[in-house]
């Protein structure tokens, strides 16, 4: 092997190992950022975590929304960039509401199956061919989230079912996002934030608690973690292939688990635990599949 080939295959191994290590990163904050939400909502509401939570990833992101504020004006399909917002505002809505009766092991297993749900979804209402490989991988991590979601007249509750439509609307996201990929990343992230920001400050109006000022920090502290994470998630995915570095995101259950018994002393039952096992492996499954088909664009990330 001569000495560019050597220098050129270290220099992929690094941009890979940088990009597994940024996504890990990136898990990890979003999983800090989930924690700190659910403690918040203990006391304030969910609009108003949306909105104060917003307003700092906001004015974060304000020097580049300046820098880049032409690319605001030639978006692709304006209306489905719309009902991406009104979709990715749901979702999170969804996911913080969830957690406020919910472990946020529960929650984050839901949102485990997003990219099945995709998959699924794909086959049904965009006529994309599955085979029975998928369908039978679909299947199993359908039964997955059923074990965690305990069906019976007695247990299945509405915050489960909130979960779960979040974790619907979150595949609905990731299914339009497909078709919006020219899109560029500040538009999706600062979009995003500006829905969850309409919406906190509607539901904010009717239920406003005045923040004390280390209240005031955790929420800013959550908005800054988000904006932080999804930057570290875009550069991974710039250093490395999505096949290399997504399957690493599935461990954020391990950090809602950690977070959730420290924080909130919730242990995560038997059943949570198979029917997350059971996800992740269907999903990693699905994911591998896509990838051999060329198609490496079904990822899990949690909510902005």
């Amino acid at each position: 092997m001569s000495l560019f080939a050597r220098v050129s295959s270290y220099d992929e191994r690094s941009a890979r190992l940088a990009g597994i290590a940024l996504m890990l990163l990136s898990i990890f904050m979003f999983s800090f950022g989930d924690a700190m939400g659910k403690f918040i909502v203990a006391t304030y509401s969910v609009g108003q975590l949306l909105f104060l939570r917003a307003c700092a990833a906001l004015a974060v992101l304000s020097p580049i929304i300046w820098q880049q504020r032409a690319e605001f004006f030639h978006l692709e399909r304006p209306w489905l960039q719309l009902l991406r917002v009104a979709l990715s505002t749901v979702e999170v809505a969804a996911f913080f509401l969830a957690t406020v009766y919910l472990p946020l092991a529960d929650v984050i297993t839901y949102y485990l199956a997003g990219p099945i749900f995709v998959t699924a979804l794909s086959a049904i209402m965009l006529g994309e061919h599955v085979g029975w490989r998928r369908w039978t991988a679909i299947l199993v991590g359908f039964c997955g989230v059923l074990i965690a979601l305990r069906p019976s007249t007695q247990t299945v509750s509405w915050p489960a079912l909130i979960a779960l439509g979040g974790s619907l609307s979150f595949a609905l996201l990731m299914l339009i996002t497909r078709h919006l990929r020219a899109t560029p990343d500040i538009v999706m992230a600062s979009t995003q934030f500006a829905g969850t920001f309409l919406l906190g400050a509607a539901l904010s109006a009717f239920h406003w608690v005045t923040p004390t000022a280390g209240s005031l920090a955790l929420f800013a502290m959550a908005g800054l973690t988000s904006v932080a994470a999804l930057f570290c998630v875009n550069r991974s995915l710039k250093l490395a292939p999505a096949s290399v570095v997504v399957p690493y995101q599935y461990s954020m259950i391990v950090w809602a688990v950690i977070f959730g018994f420290i924080v909130f002393a919730d242990v995560p039952s038997a059943a949570t635990i198979i029917g997350a096992a059971i996800i992740i492996g269907a999903g990693l499954y699905i994911f591998l599949r896509e990838r051999d088909l060329g198609r490496e664009d079904t990822q899990v990330s949690p909510p902005v």
